[in-house]
């Protein structure tokens, strides 16, 4: 729930009910507690907030619980919703804020079948202007393939339209700004917003922003600096190591550069990168002769906050009926200028269970396994598409996400050194 939540109590006689619900005895003589909790750090002309009652028991369905205010757009029914605790019937609304209400505060009501049971209040702000936001890392240019994010933020009297486009030279086509009315900034029913890319061919350059109304005439400007990463830049060549190698049930934390198996055996291939490419990390691939196809390495989004730097793996599956020998695998990234090669030892003619042993430089993480490992893909599916290919390697940092408040939160590792 966004905001802070102002807590009102007020005690409520069992004769509220209507019967409906019996009340148990309580220390205050049989009577009941009912709280509502009001959104309020402030919401603008035509915002949404949530209201959340507890106290009223479980009501049946003729009953009706309502919140209203002179600041809302109209009365809100408040539905039963399920908290996951045994015997909690919290009720819940979201109310919109009138887009006629002045900045003040508000008393808002809530009503049992037309009885008063609780009251709390709500403070309206003051509508702003449209505002166009373009988030960028403030004194440092955009990197061909780094995302941005854009939005439109209309909560203002008048305001209309469903979705909205921004169209720049830096991009390779045009972007429609949409609103997620189930995203974070659900309480805001006018902010559209997107995550564009930079083209990966974008030269060095200043370049326009410009948004776009559904009729197509422009709204908004922004302007942004573009420049590729050069000699003596942290990120030019990052940290790239690898690859590495580890069998399919053991730990990347033992990977190495070297690895033994036999013709149809699957093992995974590690990356690591500590100041990844703008716009590689869906692209690193691993080849060698000796795979049935290449292999599109994925991000381990566990290892996203304990510290480590980020990595990259997925299985690779060796031919059936290759010949014994030493074969390369090959990692290329950083557009080009950096390029490593490890050694994949065939061995022997059987298929290989998986469990192949590794020689040479141990690849370190500084955070232990916890088990959970990938496991060889079906012979007719992509190696990406590996069914026993979880989405993270589970590791200390395990869960680490994404979004919070309002607005963006685009992660970037180029902070110098």
């Amino acid at each position: 729930m966004n905001g802070r939540r102002m807590l009102v109590t007020v005690t409520a006689g069992a004769v509220l009910y209507g019967g409906a619900v019996a009340a148990p005895a309580a220390a205050d003589g049989g009577r009941r507690h009912v709280t509502v909790w009001v959104d309020d750090m402030g919401q603008r002309p035509g915002g949404l907030l949530q209201v959340t009652v507890d106290g009223l028991g479980r009501l049946n369905a003729r009953q009706k619980v309502i919140a209203s205010s002179p600041a809302f757009a109209g009365p809100a029914r408040l539905t039963e919703y399920s908290t996951g605790v045994a015997g909690d019937h919290s009720l819940l609304a979201r109310a919109a804020v009138a887009m006629s209400a002045r900045p003040g505060r508000y008393p808002v009501r809530i009503a049992l079948d037309g009885r008063t049971v609780a009251k709390s209040t709500v403070q309206v702000v003051p509508a702003k202007r449209p505002e166009f936001s373009v988030s960028r890392t403030p004194g440092s240019p955009q990197r061909p393939g780094e995302q941005l994010g854009v939005s439109y933020d209309d909560l203002y009297p008048g305001e209309t339209g469903r979705t909205f486009t921004v169209r720049s030279a830096a991009f390779d086509k045009p972007v429609t700004l949409t609103h997620d009315p189930d995203g974070p900034d659900w309480n805001n029913p006018r902010l559209f917003d997107a995550v564009p890319m930079v083209s990966r061919q974008a030269k060095d350059g200043v370049y326009t922003v410009t948004l776009h109304a559904p009729s197509g005439h422009v709204l908004a400007r922004k302007r942004i600096t573009v420049r590729a990463s050069r000699p003596g830049d942290h990120d030019y060549r990052g940290n790239a190591r690898g690859p590495f190698f580890f069998g399919r049930s053991g730990s990347a934390e033992e990977a190495k550069n070297r690895y033994r198996t036999q013709p149809g055996g699957t093992f995974n291939v590690l990356w690591k990168d500590e100041f990844p490419d703008a716009g590689e990390e869906t692209t690193l691939t691993a080849t060698s002769p000796a795979f049935q196809r290449p292999v599109r390495l994925e991000r381990d989004d566990s290892k996203a906050a304990d510290g480590d730097d980020p990595r990259y793996y997925a299985p690779a599956r060796i031919r059936p009926h290759l010949a014994p020998g030493s074969y390369p695998v090959t990692v290329v990234s950083h557009h080009g200028r950096v390029k490593k090669t490890s050694q994949v030892v065939v061995t022997g003619t059987g298929t290989d269970t998986g469990t192949g042993s590794t020689t040479g430089t141990k690849s370190t993480t500084g955070t232990p396994d916890t088990g959970k490992k990938k496991t060889a893909a079906a012979p007719d599916k992509p190696d990406k598409d590996d069914s026993g290919h979880p989405a993270v390697l589970a590791g200390a940092g395990a869960g680490a996400a994404a979004t919070a408040g309002a607005g963006f939160v685009l992660w970037r590792r180029r902070t110098a050194r």
